[in-house]
């Protein structure tokens, strides 16, 4: 369902480096994209990398630089499975969407970050499914604070990784096609038309910067952890992109590099579906997702169980303060729904999995 065009996003100028871009194999690159890497700093190349500038690989975080100056720059962190030592507690982290303060205080009572928001979890292994921004105040703050713990955790021997939602594709589409027509289904449209329409923040794209696009755009658009396969949108979409998680996730990728509005408004569209595990029909939906990708049972955000369930009329939750306690397990048990509707005065959810029986 597409809730929201504007033009505040758009004819903001190049950013901080102009063409950046991520290869098929999750290195930037920057420039047309061809089968390795080009650009600035390629091999063989006599031009020289824009400073700051390090090649990283796409589930590898990026942070900021120096406290006192905000000038981000790319870094390497250990891989997760660097160490190879045993793994840690899974958790994962529903839609957050702006609401920072909620998400500070669910991570702390789960025992994964400190009152100074530091990963004090160990090698436990976190996953966020998803729409960091729009509805909620402080979007930007979100994607500090995953980007910062993706360090913290990987230094301690775990790791904190997220997925790509449909409100990232949709912030991206705002800042760099703004107003730019787009065919939809129902006429013309443009992405920051729809980043409004779905509540888009006005100061988070002033607060927007190069760093954060690409670290959105080399998200992953699903993953394997524990028999569990991690998604963001209850759709079967994602079955139009590959036969594997890995085919799936490089052709999101290779996708976003080629900055074409169109394109990147179908990713938005088909990641806008919902409701596929819901019905009838819902449980064979879900096994053909796992049969395809692996795993046992579908954890996937986007839908807020409130919503869901028909317990309210929208995601906005017009009609009233739903109550969610915890995750919504559905589709002969083959689905869990993560999305707690904090939008909508519900909870933001961090859950352990496996979940009880």
């Amino acid at each position: 369902m597409v809730e929201g065009p504007m033009t505040l996003g758009a004819g903001r100028g190049s950013d901080m480096w102009h063409g950046a871009g991520v290869t098929g194999s999750g290195l930037v690159s920057s420039g047309p994209v061809s089968s390795g890497v080009t650009g600035p700093g390629a091999p063989g190349s006599a031009e020289p990398r824009p400073e700051g500038y390090t090649p990283t690989q796409r589930d590898l975080p990026v942070i900021g630089a120096v406290p006192a100056v905000p000038t981000p720059t790319l870094v390497d962190t250990p891989s997760p499975a660097a160490g190879g030592g045993e793994q840690g507690p899974l958790y994962v982290v529903g839609d957050v969407h702006g609401y920072l303060d909620e998400l500070r205080t669910a991570l702390l009572n789960q025992g994964l970050i400190d009152t100074e928001d530091h990963w004090i979890a160990g090698n436990a292994r976190l996953w966020f499914l998803g729409d960091f921004t729009d509805r909620g105040p402080d979007g930007i703050g979100v994607i500090d604070l995953v980007m910062q713990l993706s360090a913290e955790a990987a230094a301690a021997g775990g790791y904190c990784k997220a997925l790509m939602g449909n409100h990232e594709l949709l912030l991206i589409g705002a800042k760099r096609f703004g107003d730019t027509p787009v065919g939809s289904g129902a006429g013309t449209a443009s992405f920051q038309a729809a980043w409004l329409l779905n509540g888009g923040q006005r100061s988070d794209m002033e607060r927007l910067q190069e760093h954060h696009i690409q670290w959105m755009s080399r998200l992953d658009a699903m993953a394997l952890a524990d028999d569990h396969l991690l998604v963001h949108s209850d759709t079967t979409a994602y079955l139009e992109y590959g036969g594997t998680i890995t085919d799936v996730n490089d052709a999101v990728t290779e996708s976003l590099t080629h900055h074409d509005a169109d394109e990147t408004w179908d990713l938005f569209r088909k990641f806008t579906k919902r409701f596929a595990f819901r019905d009838e029909a819902g449980a064979m939906a879900a096994r053909e997702l796992l049969a395809t990708y692996g795993g046992r049972r579908i954890v996937h955000g986007h839908s807020p169980i409130p919503y869901l369930l028909g317990e309210v009329g929208s995601e906005d939750g017009e009609d009233g303060a739903p109550q969610v306690h915890g995750p919504h397990v559905y589709a002969d048990s083959l689905a869990v729904a993560m999305d707690g509707g904090v939008t909508m005065a519900g909870k933001l959810l961090v859950s352990r999995l496996p979940l009880p029986a």
